[in-house]
């Protein structure tokens, strides 16, 4: 499944890199990060406390990732970060991350995130909530 895409352009900051002026392999996961939370703001059209708020949501942790680096980027570089929803469950979705520097893919991420919402027993847990239908219909592409 190929659902709803975003892409974003970014210039890697000196602050990303290593002392060899190369992103720090572990940047790469903050940077799909914060892709994911841009994706679903242009796809919701609600910023992260507003979707939070809308839906009740206590957020939409990681509970599965991983990354293949295929060439590195370093300071200066721009690059485009494409981000998919490539799987939707009742309560779970799958991401797709693929950074390309001058349209070569240089990395390439995965997540699996929940839809989470407060324990109703002990609002100091999460527990999953199901996505609302109009969310997974969005995410679906639709």
């Amino acid at each position: 499944m190929d659902g709803f895409t975003n892409t974003r352009r970014l210039t890697v900051e000196w602050g990303h890199c290593d002392p060899a002026g190369i992103v720090f392999n572990p940047r790469f996961f903050e940077y799909f990060d914060y892709s994911t939370a841009l994706l679903l703001e242009v796809a919701l059209g609600l910023g992260k406390q507003a979707m939070m708020d809308r839906y009740g949501l206590a957020g939409i942790p990681i509970v599965e990732t991983g990354a293949r680096f295929m060439a590195p980027s370093r300071f200066g570089d721009v690059v485009e970060i494409e981000s998919c929803v490539v799987e939707l469950k009742r309560t779970s979705f799958g991401l797709r991350h693929r950074l390309t520097r001058a349209g070569v893919l240089s990395a390439e991420g995965r997540e699996t995130r929940v839809w989470a919402g407060r324990h109703p027993e002990d609002p100091a847990r999460l527990t999953s909530k199901p996505i609302p239908d109009e969310v997974a219909a969005t995410l679906r592409g639709g």
